[in-house]
């Protein structure tokens, strides 16, 4: 037969001065709802009781096994709120790094005792839930195992477990405070053209803005100085008033795909996630956040449904299946029968196109050839050597090439089946929509839809 559990207690007490967590922690599977240090309380007290000898109180500073540590878990709790003090969270996590002599002395307890090593649980899963249920109960906020707002990380060996006892504190150095980023998900309209989407610095000084002339460094000719091949971007207009207002240090822009410089993104806009480092406000006014930029960006650009999203929010714009809506003018080298035009966009509607990458993309692409299909075409010929043209077609598609063949390199294309030269000379993309169902689901926000959104 096996020993019960207060033979197993007495063992344990018998290698030595231990505190009421270390003497319940190898209990932990047993009676759910208390603590390890109250499992420890009530094995010392029936123990006292059964023995009818004195009743002798815990002492963590004589704890030869954790060395005082259990006894600092509201101190470590203390200093995690102190250090997040500026910060707004609503879900947290604690893990524990503890040190490598006080978990061989976990592991000895045991093995002298006579007990399986690995029965209850270890330091570490009680420091962790033990300092979390403190700082849970002194923020308010909830633990996330998953994808906590803020993460804190203990370091035992950073402080003193006896000095902390001394004084109900510990240095701020042996506490880790890391900050998850933020996200907000909106989409974005760029009503003029010869704006690019994220940062486009200068080539040629690298975005230094100067270069090196007769008399030392001098403003770069080719940028004016600016360390930008563009004036502003929809990133420039959008990232300094979202990492702003949820006071962060840094932001990343991801949009879904991206439209050329020279096109403009109308109508419902191209969706975005703005990703921001380290914010100390995770909920901002997103209403106010919008008409803040969009009164900034002076027409330029628009944003609509700004919302808190999650950390998938990233990724689902970066890779989610999607199909583009397209306006174009066009310009033929050869006037072109109306009948001819509306054959040519009757062909190319449902068909399955071939690309190799365009001559304008390829020192920045693999050469490949891709097929994508073309689901719609409509299109008025105004004169016969102009047109508007629109498109709807899968993701991918290169829409300049399809209307010109790049030479050749997309097969079929509008030049190629009316047999001119054709040319985009302005280009709006008018949709940008999930292929399979919509980028907005609401496992991929935070907050609950706006009422006007």
């Amino acid at each position: 037969m096996g020993m019960t559990t207060l033979e197993n207690a007495r063992a344990l007490l018998a290698t030595g001065p231990l505190c009421n967590s270390c003497l319940g922690r190898p209990f932990a599977d047993r009676s759910f709802g208390l603590t390890n240090a109250e499992r420890g309380r009530a094995l010392r007290t029936t123990i006292a009781l059964a023995d009818d000898t004195d009743y002798e109180p815990d002492d963590p500073e004589t704890c030869w096994v954790c060395e005082g540590y259990c006894g600092t878990f509201d101190a470590i709790a203390d200093t995690i709120v102190d250090a997040l003090g500026d910060v707004h969270f609503e879900t947290y996590q604690v893990g524990t790094q503890v040190s490598p002599l006080v978990e061989e002395n976990d592991r000895l307890l045991r093995e002298d005792a006579g007990l399986d090593p690995e029965v209850g649980e270890s330091l570490k899963r009680e420091m962790n839930r033990e300092v979390g249920r403190r700082v849970g109960a002194k923020s308010g906020a909830e633990v996330d195992f998953d994808r906590p707002d803020v993460l804190a990380v203990i370091d035992l060996d950073g402080f003193d477990s006896f000095e902390a006892l001394e004084s109900d504190s510990v240095t701020s150095h042996a506490v880790d405070v890391q900050i998850n980023p933020a996200f907000v998900y909106g989409r974005y309209r760029k009503l003029e053209r010869d704006i690019p989407q994220t940062e486009w610095p200068c080539r040629e000084c690298g975005g230094s803005g100067v270069q090196l002339g007769d008399d030392g460094e001098e403003p770069c000719d080719y940028c004016g100085g600016s360390g930008y091949m563009y004036d502003t971007s929809v990133e420039q207009v959008v990232r300094p008033h979202v990492v702003e207002a949820m006071d962060g240090d840094e932001g990343t822009f991801h949009g879904a795909g991206r439209e050329d410089v020279d096109a403009r993104m109308l109508e419902e806009g191209r969706p975005f996630v703005l990703e921001v480092k380290r914010p100390r406000e995770r909920t901002p006014d997103v209403a106010a956040l919008e008409s803040e930029i969009n009164e900034a960006a002076e027409g330029a650009v628009e944003v609509e449904g700004l919302r808190l999203a999650t950390y998938e929010m990233v990724e689902r714009v970066k890779e989610h299946d999607a199909s583009k809506h397209y306006r174009a003018d066009v310009e033929f080298s050869d006037p072109v029968e109306e009948d001819d035009f509306e054959t040519a966009l009757e062909e190319l509607r449902g068909t399955t196109v071939e690309q190799d990458t365009p001559q304008r993309v390829d020192h920045r692409r693999a050469a490949l050839t891709r097929e994508r299909t073309v689901y719609d075409t409509e299109g008025e010929l105004r004169e016969p050597t102009q047109a508007e043209v629109r498109i709807h077609g899968e993701g991918g598609l290169y829409i300049k090439e399809l209307i010109s063949s790049d030479e050749g390199r997309t097969v079929p294309s509008l030049a190629g089946l009316l047999e001119t030269d054709a040319v985009v000379t302005a280009l709006d993309v008018t949709g940008v929509e999930g292929e399979h169902e919509p980028f907005e689901m609401k496992m991929y926000f935070r907050d609950e839809p706006r009422s006007d959104a």
